[in-house]
């Protein structure tokens, strides 16, 4: 019976692990540019910038209005001749206005300020596409990020482990050799705590991956959070062969926020020419069609209709609104600063590239470094581990060996992470990150 159940146990495991969906970098994008939150929103603020950018809402059409309208009076009225100076009063006068019309008023001409209304809506409908690319650029960097960062928690989750076993083992030959008295006391206790040690350290590392897991199904926006998340890759891949100098000119040529600043330039620019429109004189055409009735109860015709058209054009121009020299003073300098404000955008991305790449180069030369310290840490380990079985080698020596290789392979995992880092910012800064939808 026991042995059925254990059977049934591991084809049940077998089945889940076969059914569960095994992500990789670029599936963890995919879902998360489909479903993230923040990314929907940005997304729909893009459309409404979409939908204001059309010629109505500059007021490039005219505005037509339908209307009706009814009035009544109810008086008591006194009249006197002026030959024979004989009054007459009547009381409950009850006289009636209805109306009904269409009516026209278009803007032909105001000082182009139509014109820069327009040109300003389908620049901010740009500025809504920047602002989506933006988004789409930091959610792919974050998500790229964490995705490795879950691939350095489950490699030094391994890493623990390995070192626990090493702790195991080294309790093991302790405790038998403390019963057959080849071991002191003190030997057991030191293997006890550094087992324990290494065992709680192992347990802590298991917290730190349940969070990176929980971060990266927040942001592919999985509805359970908490959902097991499987990986393809089991080491970090680290891009060695990035040019500065291809960095730096696809930098200038479609940084996101350099765009946008391009394009917050322009709008200043826009602002300052609908202040510079009120310089010139305005145009406007109205006209109507409608009909009017009239009813009275006292003049000579009781009723009276009109049915016709009616058109007019208005020309103007204003002489003096009293903020007009302020307005102008205030929005040639906000093009200045809009123009400042881009150059410093630019340097500071040249020095953010240049700090990076130094970064990213001694990261590699590190992690080379590293590498060979790991193939001495193991041999050492190897060597140290033979001496203490033969007796030759103390208790602390051998935890120090261990040690070694525990610190060696932490720091080759931390400069391949830091290394990573470094590469998605250069890739970030320079408009190049998109390229890890393309990996496989």
């Amino acid at each position: 019976m026991k042995r059925i159940l254990s059977l049934l146990t591991l084809l049940c495991a077998l089945f889940t692990a076969h059914a569960q969906q095994v992500y990789t970098l670029k599936s963890c994008l995919e879902l998360g540019l489909q479903n993230n939150y923040a990314l929907r929103i940005v997304r729909n603020e893009e459309k409404v910038a979409h939908n204001n950018a059309t010629p109505a809402n500059a007021g490039y059409l005219p505005t037509l209005e339908l209307s009706g309208s009814y009035k009544g009076s109810l008086e008591d009225t006194e009249s006197t001749l002026r030959a024979t100076g004989e009054k007459s009063k009547e009381s409950g006068v009850f006289d009636q206005t209805l109306n009904a019309g269409i009516n026209l008023n278009w803007t032909i001409f105001d000082g182009f300020n139509i014109t820069a209304d327009y040109q300003r809506l389908k620049e901010l409908e740009r500025q809504g596409e920047t602002d989506t690319r933006l988004a789409i650029e930091d959610l792919i960097a974050t998500i790229t990020a964490e995705y490795y960062n879950f691939v350095q928690q489950k490699i030094r989750l391994k890493n623990f482990r390995y070192a626990v076993s090493l702790s195991k083992e080294r309790l093991r030959i302790v405790e038998a050799r403390y019963h057959i008295g080849n071991f002191s006391r003190l030997d057991y206790q030191q293997a006890k705590v550094d087992f324990n040690a290494d065992s709680a350290q192992y347990m802590k590392q298991h917290e730190l991956l349940h969070t990176s897991r929980i971060r990266l199904n927040e942001l592919m926006a999985n509805k359970n959070v908490n959902q097991f998340v499987t990986i393809r890759d089991t080491l970090i891949d680290v891009e060695a062969a990035l040019d500065f100098d291809e960095l730096w000119a696809a930098t200038r040529k479609v940084n996101a926020n350099l765009l946008k600043a391009d394009q917050n330039n322009t709008l200043a620019r826009l602002d300052y020419k609908k202040v510079c429109s009120r310089d010139y004189p305005y145009v406007k055409l109205n006209a109507g069609y409608g009909y009017t009735l009239n009813k009275y109860e006292l003049a000579a015709n009781s009723k009276v209709s009109n049915l016709g058209a009616n058109f007019g054009v208005t020309v103007g121009f204003k002489l003096f609104d009293g903020n007009r020299s302020r307005e102008r003073k205030n929005a040639r300098i906000a093009v200045q600063n809009a123009r400042l404000e881009r150059e410093q955008l630019e340097l500071a991305l040249h020095a953010d590239l240049t700090n990076l790449w130094q970064a990213y180069q001694n990261n590699l030369q590190m992690l080379h470094l590293e590498r060979q310290n790991l193939v001495a840490a193991k041999d050492n380990l190897e060597i140290a581990m033979e001496r203490y079985m033969l007796g030759d080698l103390s208790g602390i020596e051998m935890r120090e060996a261990q040690k070694s290789l525990l610190d060696a392979e932490e720091r080759i995992l931390a400069a391949e992470y830091d290394t990573k880092l470094c590469e998605i910012s250069l890739l970030q800064i320079s408009g190049r990150v998109t390229d890890y939808l393309e990996s496989k």
